[in-house]
């Protein structure tokens, strides 16, 4: 069959987009690139990868399960269903992190990646900032295995450590940085998150809250005098998690990010002391 062939029978299951996307990433190419290849002949192997994976889509499963891996900030990651899969938010995290390290935080800096899932953001922060000394921990031992495959693959030399939070984490950071849970357990959700994403890295109690108080309660002996804190967060939580802040932190600048959508998806935290 051709490329040409392949994307009929694709169409006929799935939308174009979806389409174009497994198979240009199959084929190795841009889903763009494709029409220039339509007459090219596929290998039997790679058709039958392609149809089982459209099988997989029909079955609600989301396509960056299917393909195993993720653009994140021009790297591939491998993902799984052990592990949340990154959002564009979480780009924009990082892209505003980078921004903050190269403002307030000249020569080695110590960052600790909390809830690291499949460590898009701390490998991510060394592949742009060789110099930065990055520790990742999950609680999850199964996505730190997917973590450590990426930083391998990426060539990112970071220290992993299996803990919740700060129950095993010693010494003290400069910057400290999650995209923790953040969903209300009764919080109605896209179906296709709610029926594959892991749980444990999608709720945080009745309010949604649980985990930037576990975080937050604890930070404070962690931190060294000059820090930063920089959490992803629900649209709807900027008056909780300031209010949270204010009661485990003193004199502190609280900064809060817009994603690109307009919606309040970042917090950043520094204290005033220095």
């Amino acid at each position: 069959m051709t490329v040409e062939e392949l994307l009929i029978y694709g169409y006929q299951h799935l939308h174009k987009d979806q389409v174009r996307m497994l198979l240009g990433v199959l084929l190795g190419y841009n889903p763009l690139e494709l029409l220039n290849h339509l007459e090219e002949a596929v290998d039997e192997k790679t058709r039958h990868i392609y149809q089982k994976s459209i099988d997989a889509l029909l079955t609600n499963k989301p396509i960056q399960y299917v393909l195993g891996n993720v653009n994140f900030y021009g790297n591939r990651f491998k993902v799984n269903e052990n592990v949340l899969i990154p959002r564009f938010e979480t780009e924009e995290l990082v892209e505003h992190t980078l921004h903050y390290l190269d403002t307030y935080f000249p020569g080695a800096v110590r960052v600790l990646d909390l809830g690291c899932g499949s460590g898009v953001i701390g490998i991510t922060l060394k592949k742009k900032r060789p110099q930065l000394d990055v520790t990742m921990l999950d609680i999850s031992p199964s996505a730190l295995e997917v973590a450590k495959e990426n930083a391998k693959e990426l060539n990112a030399n970071v220290t992993f450590m299996e803990s919740d939070m700060f129950q095993k984490v010693e010494g003290t950071f400069d910057v400290i940085i999650s995209n923790p849970p953040y969903i209300k357990e009764e919080e109605e959700i896209d179906p296709l998150v709610k029926d594959n994403e892991p749980p444990l890295a999608l709720y945080a109690g009745k309010d949604g809250l649980d985990c930037y108080r576990k975080i937050l309660k604890d930070v404070k002996k962690h931190l060294n005098k000059r820090y930063l804190l920089a959490f992803e967060i629900g649209c709807d939580q900027k008056e909780a998690v300031e209010e949270l802040i204010n009661q485990y932190l003193d004199n502190v600048s609280i900064e809060i990010k817009k994603d690109l959508q307009g919606r309040n998806r970042m917090v950043f935290v520094w204290n005033n002391d220095v």
